[in-house]
């Protein structure tokens, strides 16, 4: 793609193009999964530019094999499906109402937009799948013996009551279900018994078995049970969310009123009371819960695993996130001891890094030395080993395969603005480099197939899907090699990859799109941020080519900046933690220095820039235009976070500790302090029902805005949460943002 395609006109890029969902070259296989014995991988996959995933298999072992699709509970594209298709107006409301509250709000902690099978797990040990659908929880046996035969059965109907949590035990026989706040078990072959039921405690906030939301939105643990791997026990959460006040939004833009018009949560907001969480551990057969033994109730239930002897071991996580431990507990007494206590000056980043191993060591990964790398740690907690280290850091363990005596990862060895797959011995000893094209490989390793499935793509490369060997990376199958014919019907060019240097010269990576077609002047900017931690925007990947505002941006004469300013991912520690109980500050600073370069190298008219971003994108554009408004003459902030005492604890606290003890940060953090400021255009785009940034959000800035005389437009979307899921939505949300933009800055108009 470093050359347009021949016959393609520059004509503008359409709103309803740009809110598409799949976006161009976007539709592959994902949630890949091998079989227990490795023979059969398991992926979901939708035809380009639809969302109606399907589930299909291969045989590995069978050479020439052709994919099958296993057909699970679906209902005809059209009459029911996922919230987020991509249908417009009744047809779309049909799709929203087949799901269930829990279901909507699963995907969105997920930020899952797909309609169809959305998830598909293996049993850890069987030839089973549990596969959720609208209508219940599906169990598909057989699928290792032939995948053209399998056998499916409804074992739990959603006309039932609505599911909450489904997971299958390791040997697949049985199936903990989470209904009405309480733990069931339920036997997966025909003519079963009745389900168990485990707990009779569920109320009103209080549930069994589920992850508490700040657990689902901000710790990456969407889990609230787990099996033992003898299938025998079952280790779930009691979550007491009733200390915390109810917090209700109303559905504004339903036409009935009724029950379905409200929604009440328990929303933890920074500083103020979080949810208590105990963990339990109880028979499959029932009986009494023991209750375990982790500290202090006000600490975080981080992460649980089994170990190979049946103990648990469970990361617990300090309310100000500087201390991690790891406790060995005994399901039988809930005793604990501590394997290890890690600490940080600031805050320690959660991970899954940890994999159990023979004779009670287990693999553990810590940002101990400024970059996060593995180590192996003793049945007692010592280290035994470490296994990387450098300026570098590690982004994930993908599998261990102990009989070969090898670790998998992935990370940043060779640049981080790209993600390879790597090998290192268990004994430690050289790291090998698994993947060869330069770009973004994200994959799933099967051990026992000797094999992982590749998805590579770069910035001129759209996505890959490859089933590769372990032993020397070769071919073994391809899941997708078609080109979207969208990509050359739109004209799409990559962006190109630029470093500039922040003001106390740390080198930040930046994304700039030219004009298409250039002009004569410089043109003027749009600045696109997210600009918040855990995050990386620039990296060689097709993502950021088929950023479809960007593109509908630079075809209208206005060029497109990213810059990952400090805070942000796969930089180091001290990189992403320099904005610590500072938000807004050095973020500002480093778009500003962005803007400041890209002036320099005669890429922008310095006088006419315009910034916009989402979530705390949006917040960052509140702050560019509040604190730079030297630099920045318009903004678009989509649902923003305007005063941090507004956002949940775990996120918060992590970065600005609580609103108690750095009053002043909470200060000079908040757009709301700041709003006399502004003097640019401001945009502001938020949904009425988002759960996650309120629209409280965006009222309080309305409210301080009118108060300070500051003109300003407000886009509102009733019936939208946090990620806008309508096509129509989007649509009508695309065209505005990009006339506002566009007639901000003085491009051509659309």
């Amino acid at each position: 793609m470093s050359n347009r395609p021949s016959g393609v006109t520059r004509r503008p890029i359409a709103p309803l193009e740009v809110a598409r969902l799949a976006v161009p070259g976007g539709s592959v296989p994902v949630h890949a999964a091998f079989s227990p014995t490795g023979r059969v991988l398991t992926y979901l996959y939708s035809e380009p530019g639809t969302l109606d995933q399907r589930l299909y298999a291969l045989e590995l072992d069978v050479p020439g094999s052709a994919p099958v699709e296993i057909p699970v509970g679906r209902v005809p594209v059209g009459e029911v499906g996922a919230v987020g298709g991509s249908g417009l107006g009744e047809q779309g409301e049909r799709r929203a109402s087949a799901l269930s509250l829990e279901e909507q709000l699963r995907r969105e902690r997920a930020r899952e937009v797909a309609q169809g099978v959305t998830v598909a797990t293996w049993a850890a040990e069987a030839d089973a799948l549990v596969v959720p659908q609208p209508d219940g929880i599906y169990v598909v046996t057989g699928v290792e013996a032939d995948p053209r035969r399998p056998s499916k059965r409804l074992v739990v109907p959603a006309a039932d009551g609505p599911i909450a949590a489904a997971r299958i035990s390791p040997d697949g026989t049985k199936l903990a279900v989470v209904r009405a706040g309480d733990l069931e078990v339920v036997a997966t072959v025909t003519g079963s018994a009745p389900a168990l039921r485990l707990t009779a405690t569920g109320t009103e906030g209080l549930t069994n078995g589920c992850a508490e939301f700040v657990a689902q939105e901000e710790m990456g643990r969407a889990d609230g049970l787990w099996w033992s791997p003898d299938s025998a026990w079952l280790a779930y959460t009691e979550v007491d969310e009733r200390r915390i006040p109810p917090l209700r939004i109303v559905h504004q833009g339903l036409d009935a009123v009724g029950p379905d018009a409200e929604e009440v949560h328990r929303y933890p907001f920074a500083g103020m009371e979080n949810a208590r969480v105990r963990l339990g551990v109880v028979s499959a057969r029932g009986g009494r819960t023991v209750w375990m033994d982790t500290g202090d109730p006000s600490s975080y239930l981080a992460r649980v695993d089994w170990t190979r002897a049946g103990g648990l071991v469970a990361q617990v996580e300090s309310r100000d996130q500087k201390t991690l431990r790891v406790v060995l507990l005994d399901p039988e007494s809930g005793a604990s001891s501590t394997l290890l206590v890690e600490d940080a000056p600031r805050y320690i980043n959660l991970h899954d890094d940890y994999r159990a191993l023979a004779g009670g060591r287990w693999l553990w990964s810590s940002e101990r030395s400024g970059y996060r790398h593995l180590e192996v740690r003793s049945s007692s907690g010592g280290l035994l080993a470490t296994l990387t280290e450098g300026d570098w850091q590690v982004d994930a363990v993908e599998a261990v395969d102990e009989d070969a005596g090898t670790v998998y990862f992935s990370g940043t060895r060779d640049g981080a603005t790209k993600r390879h797959l790597y090998a290192v011995p268990l004994a430690g000893g050289q790291i090998r480099r698994l993947t060869t094209e330069p770009g973004t490989h994200v994959v799933t390793v099967g051990p026992r197939a000797g094999a992982f499935v590749d998805r590579f793509a770069a910035l001129d490369c759209p996505p890959v899907v490859r089933v590769r060997s372990l032993a020397d990376c070769s071919a073994i199958a391809t899941l997708h090699d078609r080109r979207d014919e969208r990509i050359d019907e739109l004209g799409l060019l990559p962006p190109r990859i630029v470093e500039l240097e922040a003001e106390d010269g740390t080198v930040l990576h930046g994304l700039y799109y030219a004009p298409d077609p250039p002009g004569d002047e410089p043109p003027p900017l749009a600045v696109a941020v997210y600009g918040g931690p855990h995050v990386q925007l620039v990296r060689d990947d097709w993502a950021p080519t088929v950023a479809m505002r960007a593109q509908a941006l630079r075809r209208l004469g206005v060029a497109v900046l990213v810059v990952d300013n400090r805070g942000g991912a796969r930089r180091g520690v001290a990189f992403e933690q320099a904005v610590w109980r500072d938000l807004g500050h050095l973020e500002v600073a480093d778009q500003v220095a962005g803007v400041r370069w890209a002036a320099e190298q005669g890429l922008c008219d310095p006088q006419r820039v315009a910034v916009y971003g989402w979530s705390y994108g949006g917040y960052l554009a509140l702050s560019c235009l509040a604190k730079a408004p030297d630099v920045f003459r318009a903004a678009v902030a989509g649902a923003p976070v305007t005063d941090w005492s507004g956002y949940d604890t775990h996120y918060t606290e992590r970065y600005m500790g609580t609103p108690e003890d750095n009053a002043a940060g909470y200060a000079a953090a908040s757009v709301l302090e700041h709003v006399g400021s502004i003097v640019g255009d401001l945009l502001v785009v938020h949904g009425l029902v988002d759960e996650n940034v309120h629209f409280r959000h965006t009222a309080r800035l309305v409210h301080r805005l009118v108060a300070a005389g500051k003109d300003h437009r407000l886009l509102c979307f009733p019936e939208e949460r946090h990620l806008p899921r309508r096509l129509e939505d989007r649509a009508f949300m695309e065209e505005r943002v990009i006339e506002w933009l566009v007639g901000a800055v003085g491009g051509a108009r659309p």
